[in-house]
């Protein structure tokens, strides 16, 4: 899968969804993957993106076509998406789906 732009999508890339900041959570493209069957069975090829200021999770089907979705940059060793989350964020791990709690 790629961008809009040419560059192939890896998960843990620096994106922009919307003019916000996020990153790719998962590339699911039908490979076999245990921790993508369920979205490539349920909902096609494509990839999740995480930003969790303003809307959490979506997911895209075709990136390659969605001017929203931008490249920013390859992940880095401390970039992913629980560091873009706010310190008062707190994340639960359920049957491989993650759920964010947000406490003002």
């Amino acid at each position: 899968m790629t961008y809009e732009s040419g560059e192939e999508i890896h998960p843990g890339d620096r994106v922009t969804y919307g003019g916000h900041a996020g990153t790719i959570e998962l590339v699911v493209d039908g490979a076999g993957n245990p921790e993508t069957d369920w979205y490539f069975e349920n909902c096609g090829a494509g990839v999740m993106v995480v930003e969790p200021r303003v809307f959490g999770q979506v997911y895209i089907h075709a990136p390659h076509d969605d001017e929203d979705l931008k490249f920013v940059g390859v992940s880095t060793a401390t970039s992913s998406p629980a560091a873009a989350l706010p310190r008062s964020a707190t994340q639960f791990r359920i049957t491989g789906h993650r759920f964010v709690a947000v406490f003002a």
